[in-house]
């Protein structure tokens, strides 16, 4: 038999009907009272054509009324031409456009907090033909038929959980989380130490919920990552621009009343070196003297071409002032929304606390998947498939720039990563907008530069990602942005 729940079917021989809301006042009119609010709830909108109406037992025992009552309702609307329905067939919506707008209920003035005003969440883009977008993996190398299988593991009835879960996240997650960044990483931690989240981002709330105060200063790469600084403004912190170079972050230029320091210190973001040694080391003093916390973002640390990778802050941390966060937003796919953090043991009660009372956990069933998948090998092998993918895409890019963009552009080398970041060569935000203007009527999709950046004069140039973007059509939409360099440096 057909679950209801799950059919497709629309129309009069579906068997899912809506349930409208009536209200009825005292005893008269009971008929003309239904049939008024349905006929308003069809032409605002809310009902639309195709859907079937509660049968009229259902809404009478509902309404505790007569079914002779609904049945005189439901005749009137459809003598208005406004549903149609057949003996045992159920009634249905009728004759009305589906793209109905509706009514709109006036909008009280709301006074928000002032740092809002200045915050505002991305609209979506239209697809681009070559997208170059920062950030986004390759959807079409998801391993769809494996994740299905033990997704669907997992929602059967015998291993589903009929309470909340641990706030900390699935049991089995973390201890998978915990032996693979032991293993791939080096972080020293048990399951009791990580913490499963809503992507990085929700462990950056999570961190900012237990240690920011109104007014705390903040220690930000600069250029960095806008949703992490917009999201510490949120919590009334005061976000410092702290600059990079070469090294990483310029340890000399936190602030000394920084109580946090944000840095992505494996592939810097979004210019893409590592930070030195010597810089981590010296980070870790800094976080000593001034008795502050670190939040170690471990950003595309898996996608590692070439070299000797680096120590993560973590592994060389002594004093447990790191609080190493991971996402599975780039190895897999950003709408799972799964991500966590090593916590040291001073904030583990803390932060399962603000997991608690902010959101309980994400989706119980896709966190036992993504253990199983870790737990079998299927994740490590993902992961070296997409790294043999991405250093092929990276190489191609990378090239290309070096040779034939060498005029405008002096791109980063980077040994890690799903993108190239290339700064011009004479930093102009004019130039570099009019590239981008020029990109878009060509049906090319990249970030500038200058958008991650708060400070000014902001830096300038072009962030390349290569995880959207069909190795095929490399080529092709290169010569293309090539096109666009050359038509803006002539009007410049």
């Amino acid at each position: 038999m057909k679950d209801p729940l799950v059919t497709n079917e629309v129309g009069p021989s579906s068997n899912v009907f809506v349930e409208i809301h009536v209200r009825l006042e005292g005893g008269a009119d009971l008929a003309r009272q239904i049939y008024l609010q349905l006929r308003a709830a069809v032409r605002d909108g809310r009902l639309v054509d195709g859907e079937r109406l509660p049968p009229t037992r259902e809404l009478a025992q509902r309404l505790s009324v007569s079914r002779n009552t609904v049945t005189r309702a439901y005749e009137w609307l459809a003598a208005d031409g406004l549903s149609s329905g057949r003996a045992g067939g159920g009634t249905f919506v009728h004759g009305v456009s589906t793209n109905r707008t509706k009514a709109r209920r006036a909008v009280a003035p709301v006074r928000v907090r002032a740092v809002w005003r200045g915050i505002t969440a991305p609209q979506p883009s239209p697809a681009a033909r070559f997208d170059f977008g920062v950030g986004s993996p390759d959807a079409s190398m998801f391993p769809f038929e494996t994740w299905r299988r033990l997704v669907a593991r997992e929602l059967r009835a015998s291993r589903m959980i009929s309470r909340y879960g641990d706030a900390a996240g699935h049991p089995g997650l973390r201890a998978a989380i915990a032996h693979h960044a032991g293993i791939a990483r080096g972080v020293e931690a048990d399951a009791a130490d990580v913490l499963i989240t809503s992507g990085a981002q929700g462990a950056f709330d999570l961190i900012a919920r237990a240690l920011l105060e109104p007014g705390s200063a903040v220690g930000a790469e600069e250029p960095g990552y806008p949703p992490v600084r917009m999201l510490f403004e949120s919590w009334g912190a005061r976000v410092k621009a702290v600059p990079v170079d070469k090294e990483g972050m310029v340890v000399d230029a936190i602030p000394d009343d920084a109580r946090l320091v944000y840095v992505t210190p494996s592939h810097q973001f979004p210019m893409g070196m590592p930070m030195s040694h010597a810089r981590r080391i010296g980070l870790l003093a800094w976080a000593r003297r001034r008795n502050a916390m670190i939040i170690e973002d471990d950003y595309d640390s898996e996608f590692r071409f070439s070299g000797r990778p680096l120590e993560t802050l973590h592994a060389l941390d002594v004093d447990g002032r790191v609080l190493y966060a991971g996402s599975f937003s780039k190895t897999l796919l950003p709408a799972l929304r799964l991500g966590f953090v090593i916590t040291p043991p001073s904030l583990r009660h803390t932060l399962e606390s603000a997991s608690h009372v902010s959101g309980w956990h994400v989706p119980w069933a896709e966190q036992a998947a993504l253990a199983a998948m870790i737990e079998k090998g299927l994740f490590a092998r993902h992961i070296r498939k997409m790294r043999r993918e991405y250093a092929s895409r990276h190489e191609a890019i990378f090239d290309r720039l070096l040779n034939d963009f060498a005029e405008w552009v002096d791109p980063i080398p980077s040994s890690a990563g799903m993108h190239i970041c290339a700064p011009l060569r004479r930093p102009s935000e004019k130039f570099e907008n009019e590239i981008h203007r020029c990109a878009v009527s060509a049906g090319i999709a990249f970030d500038r530069l200058s958008r991650y950046c708060a400070a000014r004069p902001r830096r300038t140039g072009l962030a390349l990602g290569y995880g959207s973007i069909d190795a095929d059509d490399l080529p092709h939409a290169l010569e293309l942005l090539h096109r666009c360099f050359i038509n803006s440096a002539s009007v410049r």
